[in-house]
């Protein structure tokens, strides 16, 4: 029996996201996943593993609003941000006449999720600056739901112009939602736009643990909206998102010690990649290292060098970007430790 048969036609076609641990790679320095790079040590104070958690733990509720600065209501947990990418396609789109629209290049899921979904998908790709082309998108607007835009953007680390996106909150009053996925801003506290909710109804935040606070592998992220949005949020997520060890680890991240230690982290990384981006600046094989305000750094290198293949096998493990951006020789590098760049710049310097 083919099997095939049987899997949705629009799942047939599907190519799965190309997360770094798919995409694979041997080596011992990783800065292809926009990790942190040391792990931060929990201890488990949660023993109630035989019974089912809270769908909504209140601890890490109450705590994240409290750090977020919104009330409780306006907060739901998810399995990583990216449930909740998923969640909003399940609340607000129908199958096959709604659309969801992004502006590449950007983070893949919004793609995939929709098209596992069989949601339609609208690109207007931005600007030769990476800022959104607003003209663009009011003319792209028909039957759009959501737009999800990335800010700091990944993979390109660049700010949206705030006054865009409230040009782009304006265009999309009364049609869609608009999204703004905050998975990075730790790294750029001052560009947040939680604080726009009160005048937006359809604004939607999209945050994270797995970047600043170093907890990629607890899988815990949040979504920040407006009441009637989590409403209907609740009406579609899983019934038990968060295992009970999760959500013991993401209080105690969120603990006033927590949060502190994690603008510390911040604070380090910062002045890490500025160290790292003058490094690299200074290699004759490279051509730009791009403004960042997040912990990676986009790269474009002299034309003819494969430095991804290169460090690859050399086992330094990086991003490659030039299909995503559409530009030839772009790498995206996550911000390692000060030994792990210094392995970066060695094995550049070799290439040279």
């Amino acid at each position: 029996m083919d099997i095939n048969q049987l899997v949705r036609k629009n799942v047939q076609k599907l190519t799965p996201y190309q997360s770094a641990r798919r995409i694979g790679g041997n080596g011992d320095v990783w800065l292809n996943a926009n990790e942190y790079p040391v792990a931060p040590q929990f201890e488990l104070t949660e023993q109630t593993l035989n019974r089912y958690p809270e769908p909504q733990p209140e601890q890490v509720i109450n705590s994240y609003a409290h750090y977020a600065g919104v009330k409780p209501e306006q907060l739901i947990v998810s399995r990583g941000a990216d449930e909740a990418i998923e969640l909003l396609m399940r609340a607000f789109c129908e199958p096959q006449q709604d659309s969801i629209l992004y502006c590449p290049p950007t983070y893949g899921m919004y793609q995939v999720s929709a098209e596992t979904l069989g949601i339609d998908v609208k690109t207007v790709p931005t600007k030769s600056d990476w800022q959104l082309d607003l003209t663009g998108i009011k003319q792209n607007i028909d039957n759009v739901k959501l737009i999800y835009v990335c800010s700091p953007n990944n993979p390109t680390g660049n700010l949206i112009n705030p006054e865009d996106i409230k040009a782009l909150l304006d265009i999309a009053k009364n049609r869609a939602l608009v999204v703004i996925d905050e998975a990075y801003i730790e790294f750029s506290p001052e560009s947040s736009v939680v604080s726009w909710l009160a005048n937006y109804p359809h604004l939607v935040i999209l945050r994270t643990l797995s970047k600043a606070f170093a907890l990629a592998g607890l899988r815990c992220g949040f979504t920040i909206a407006n009441k009637p949005v989590i409403d209907a949020l609740q009406k579609v997520i899983a019934p038990y998102p968060l295992a009970t060890p999760v959500a013991d680890i993401a209080t105690q991240a969120l603990s006033k010690t927590g949060i502190e230690k994690m603008q510390q982290q911040v604070q380090q990384l910062n002045r890490q990649k500025e160290i790292f981006a003058s490094y690299l600046s200074a290699l004759p094989i490279v051509e730009k290292v791009y403004p960042s305000s997040s912990n990676y750094l986009c790269v474009k290198f002299q034309a003819g060098k494969d430095v991804f293949k290169t460090l690859w096998n050399k086992g330094i493990i990086l991003r490659d970007q030039s299909k995503s951006i559409g530009q030839d020789s772009i790498i995206r590098i996550s911000v390692g430790t000060a030994a792990e760049c210094e392995a970066v710049i060695l094995a550049l310097k070799t290439i040279i």
